[in-house]
């Protein structure tokens, strides 16, 4: 039903309709969809303003939406009556208020009982960060969330309390989308410091490419090396190629909590690499110079868990 949608239209629309079984789909599906603050419009249509984050978020979901048998369709849209702009944006900042003040009555009952375990800290300081990258319109509350966390953080603390294994190919040709974000960068750097240190990588749009005999896909819908359950990309590669390393399984973790926006908090690296890639991302238009300079970064970061 449908595919990934044009690119003009200032809002994403995932129209999308999920199997009666397994029971427990529509769940983590509707769990994925407020991860990513996509709002409700009608039914089974949910929204989010054009982007080319929000258009990866939709991507993602609509794959696992289909994988699970279910139809899914993402398309860009311009409201031209019945709702409006105004009224959207009304929408996603309420939503996001709530979240920020629910965050901000949970750091005052914190306060009652100071001094602060670190270990609390760090979940109040992720769930901040989540909620942040759900604002799309800045809500009222987020001024006064972020003022509160910061005074929480001068309060002194107390003790914290199944495919088969690939061959490594040689030198291949390795395909994927234009405008990388992390797990394209993180698999970029994988595959060339451990699985094909001769990679040529190419970027192509991410609907309409027609492979080339020999050429493999990285996270692309179809591509030979992609999400599988709720691994990501960088985690599959690992899997199919037999990388068993501790420090390479731990970025892995990392990457899928961005990647995924699931268990931000299970980390302490996870929040300071969002930034970094992100920053990446902003200051480097060309993906071959992103690809470069988050290679630097993942080296580092590599070396901080062999050190551990």
């Amino acid at each position: 039903m449908g595919h990934l949608g044009a690119e003009r239209g200032r809002w994403l629309l995932l129209i999308h309709q999920l199997p009666p079984k397994p029971a427990y789909l529509r769940v983590k599906i509707r769990r994925r969809l407020h991860k990513v603050g996509a709002q409700l419009l009608k039914n089974s249509v949910y929204v989010l303003p054009n982007g080319a984050e929000a258009l990866e978020d939709f991507h993602w979901l609509r794959r696992e939406i289909l994988d699970a048998g279910g139809e899914a369709t993402v398309t860009a849209a311009e409201f031209v009556e019945g709702q409006s702009d105004t009224e959207l944006e009304a929408q996603f900042r309420s939503a996001s208020g709530r979240e920020y003040r629910g965050l901000i009555a949970d750091a005052r009952r914190l306060t009652e009982k100071a001094p602060i375990a670190d270990r609390e800290l760090a979940r109040l300081r992720a769930r901040m960060s989540d909620a942040v990258g759900r604002d799309y319109f800045h809500a009222d509350a987020r001024a006064e969330a972020a003022r509160l966390l910061e005074t929480l953080g001068e309060i002194p603390e107390r003790a914290s309390e199944e495919a088969p294994p690939s061959q490594a190919p040689i030198a291949a040709v390795w395909v994927t989308r234009a405008g990388v974000q992390v797990d394209r960068m993180a698999s970029a750097w994988l595959i060339r410091r451990f699985i094909d240190p001769a990679a040529r990588l190419k970027f192509v749009p991410a609907t309409g490419y027609e492979p080339q005999p020999g050429e493999l896909r990285y996270d692309m819908f179809d591509g030979e090396f992609s999400h599988e359950a709720d691994r990501c990309t960088f985690q599959t590669l690992l899997r199919r190629f037999s990388l068993l390393d501790p420090g390479l399984e731990a970025i892995g973790e990392i990457v899928r909590d961005i990647d995924l926006k699931v268990d931000p908090g299970r980390r302490a690296e996870t929040q300071g690499l969002r930034a970094l890639m992100r920053g990446i991302a902003l200051a480097h238009p060309r993906d071959e110079d992103r690809i470069d300079a988050a290679a630097a970064a993942f080296d580092g970061l590599y070396a901080h868990f062999a050190r551990d």
